[in-house]
Protein backbone atom coordinates (compact mmCIF):
# COMPACT_ATOMS: atom_id res chain seq x y z
CA UNK A 1 0.00 0.00 0.00
CA UNK A 2 1.40 3.36 -1.01
CA UNK A 3 1.74 6.23 1.37
CA UNK A 4 -0.08 9.50 0.81
CA UNK A 5 3.18 11.11 -0.36
CA UNK A 6 3.97 8.29 -2.77
CA UNK A 7 0.51 8.67 -4.33
CA UNK A 8 1.00 12.45 -4.64
CA UNK A 9 4.41 11.92 -6.20
CA UNK A 10 2.93 9.42 -8.67
CA UNK A 11 0.21 11.90 -9.65
CA UNK A 12 2.73 14.69 -10.19
CA UNK A 13 5.09 12.37 -12.03
CA UNK A 14 2.27 11.13 -14.26
CA UNK A 15 1.17 14.69 -15.04
CA UNK A 16 4.72 15.76 -15.95
CA UNK A 17 5.35 12.65 -18.06
CA UNK A 18 2.00 13.16 -19.82
CA UNK A 19 2.83 16.77 -20.62
CA UNK A 20 6.22 15.71 -22.01
CA UNK A 21 4.60 12.98 -24.10
CA UNK A 22 2.00 15.38 -25.54
CA UNK A 23 4.41 18.23 -26.31
CA UNK A 24 7.90 16.72 -26.61
CA UNK A 25 7.84 15.76 -30.28
CA UNK A 26 6.49 19.14 -31.34
CA UNK A 27 9.13 20.95 -29.26
CA UNK A 28 11.79 18.64 -30.70
CA UNK A 29 10.64 19.55 -34.22
CA UNK A 30 10.72 23.28 -33.46
CA UNK A 31 14.13 22.99 -31.78
CA UNK A 32 15.55 21.17 -34.77
CA UNK A 33 14.03 23.78 -37.08
CA UNK A 34 15.71 26.58 -35.13
CA UNK A 35 19.08 24.80 -35.23
CA UNK A 36 18.91 24.20 -38.98
CA UNK A 37 17.73 27.72 -39.79
CA UNK A 38 20.29 29.34 -37.49
CA UNK A 39 23.29 27.23 -38.49
CA UNK A 40 22.19 27.34 -42.12
CA UNK A 41 21.99 31.14 -42.23
CA UNK A 42 25.49 31.44 -40.82
CA UNK A 43 26.92 29.86 -43.97
CA UNK A 44 25.72 32.30 -46.66
CA UNK A 45 26.36 35.17 -44.27
CA UNK A 46 30.01 34.10 -43.95
CA UNK A 47 29.72 33.60 -40.19
CA UNK A 48 29.86 29.80 -39.89
CA UNK A 49 32.70 28.34 -37.82
CA UNK A 50 32.22 25.15 -39.86
CA UNK A 51 32.92 26.83 -43.22
CA UNK A 52 36.61 25.92 -43.23
CA UNK A 53 35.82 22.29 -42.43
CA UNK A 54 33.19 22.19 -45.18
CA UNK A 55 35.61 23.76 -47.67
CA UNK A 56 38.33 21.22 -46.85
CA UNK A 57 35.87 18.32 -47.06
CA UNK A 58 34.18 19.29 -50.33
CA UNK A 59 37.44 20.30 -51.97
CA UNK A 60 36.16 19.52 -55.48
CA UNK A 61 33.70 22.46 -55.43
CA UNK A 62 34.51 26.13 -54.92
CA UNK A 63 33.63 27.00 -51.30
CA UNK A 64 32.11 30.34 -52.33
CA UNK A 65 29.54 28.31 -54.31
CA UNK A 66 29.07 25.22 -52.16
CA UNK A 67 28.93 26.73 -48.66
CA UNK A 68 26.02 29.09 -49.41
CA UNK A 69 24.15 26.27 -51.18
CA UNK A 70 24.65 24.04 -48.15
CA UNK A 71 23.50 26.85 -45.88
CA UNK A 72 20.30 27.46 -47.83
CA UNK A 73 19.70 23.68 -47.91
CA UNK A 74 19.87 23.68 -44.11
CA UNK A 75 17.54 26.68 -43.90
CA UNK A 76 15.10 24.80 -46.14
CA UNK A 77 15.23 21.79 -43.80
CA UNK A 78 14.42 24.07 -40.87
CA UNK A 79 11.58 25.85 -42.63
CA UNK A 80 10.06 22.54 -43.76
CA UNK A 81 10.18 21.30 -40.16
CA UNK A 82 8.00 24.22 -39.10
CA UNK A 83 5.08 23.12 -41.28
CA UNK A 84 3.54 19.72 -40.66
CA UNK A 85 2.71 18.96 -44.34
CA UNK A 86 6.40 19.50 -45.22
CA UNK A 87 7.90 17.22 -42.56
CA UNK A 88 8.52 14.37 -45.03
CA UNK A 89 10.48 16.73 -47.29
CA UNK A 90 12.43 18.01 -44.28
CA UNK A 91 13.34 14.48 -43.18
CA UNK A 92 14.46 13.54 -46.70
CA UNK A 93 16.63 16.66 -46.99
CA UNK A 94 17.96 16.13 -43.46
CA UNK A 95 19.05 12.55 -44.10
CA UNK A 96 20.67 13.49 -47.42
CA UNK A 97 22.53 16.34 -45.70
CA UNK A 98 23.60 14.21 -42.73
CA UNK A 99 25.45 11.79 -45.01
CA UNK A 100 27.76 14.62 -46.01
CA UNK A 101 28.38 15.69 -42.43
CA UNK A 102 30.25 12.46 -41.63
CA UNK A 103 32.65 12.80 -44.57
CA UNK A 104 35.34 14.67 -42.59
CA UNK A 105 35.66 11.68 -40.24
CA UNK A 106 36.96 9.70 -43.23
CA UNK A 107 38.44 12.37 -45.49
CA UNK A 108 40.09 14.50 -42.80
CA UNK A 109 41.01 12.23 -39.89
CA UNK A 110 43.87 14.55 -38.94
CA UNK A 111 41.31 17.31 -38.37
CA UNK A 112 38.73 15.16 -36.53
CA UNK A 113 40.81 13.00 -34.20
CA UNK A 114 43.46 13.64 -31.62
CA UNK A 115 43.89 9.88 -31.33
CA UNK A 116 41.93 7.55 -33.59
CA UNK A 117 39.24 6.29 -33.08
CA UNK A 118 38.06 7.78 -29.78
CA UNK A 119 40.04 10.96 -29.21
CA UNK A 120 38.00 13.64 -30.94
CA UNK A 121 38.98 17.19 -31.73
CA UNK A 122 36.39 19.93 -31.40
CA UNK A 123 35.58 19.39 -35.09
CA UNK A 124 35.16 15.66 -34.51
CA UNK A 125 32.82 16.33 -31.60
CA UNK A 126 30.86 18.74 -33.79
CA UNK A 127 30.35 15.91 -36.29
CA UNK A 128 29.57 13.15 -33.78
CA UNK A 129 26.89 15.30 -32.13
CA UNK A 130 24.95 14.86 -35.37
CA UNK A 131 23.94 11.44 -34.06
CA UNK A 132 21.40 13.23 -31.88
CA UNK A 133 20.15 15.18 -34.90
CA UNK A 134 19.75 11.93 -36.85
CA UNK A 135 17.87 10.38 -33.91
CA UNK A 136 15.67 13.47 -33.59
CA UNK A 137 14.90 13.23 -37.30
CA UNK A 138 13.88 9.61 -36.83
CA UNK A 139 11.54 10.50 -33.95
CA UNK A 140 9.97 13.33 -35.95
CA UNK A 141 9.76 11.22 -39.12
CA UNK A 142 8.18 8.40 -37.15
CA UNK A 143 5.37 10.71 -36.10
CA UNK A 144 4.28 11.72 -39.60
CA UNK A 145 1.82 8.85 -40.09
CA UNK A 146 -1.13 8.23 -37.84
CA UNK A 147 -3.01 5.01 -37.61
CA UNK A 148 -6.51 4.46 -36.29
CA UNK A 149 -5.30 3.86 -32.72
CA UNK A 150 -3.79 7.35 -32.64
CA UNK A 151 -6.94 9.27 -33.57
CA UNK A 152 -7.45 12.07 -31.09
CA UNK A 153 -3.90 11.98 -29.69
CA UNK A 154 -1.68 15.01 -29.93
CA UNK A 155 0.38 15.09 -33.10
CA UNK A 156 3.79 16.60 -33.70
Amino acid sequence: MKSKYAKQFDQIDLAIAGWMYRHGRRLLRYSLAIIFIWFGLLKPLGLSPAADLVAKTVYWMPPEVFIPILGWWEVLIGVCLLFRPLIRAAILLLFLQMQGTVLPLFLLPEVCYTQFPFGLTLEGQYIIKNLIIISAGMVIGGSVRRDARDVGKTRV
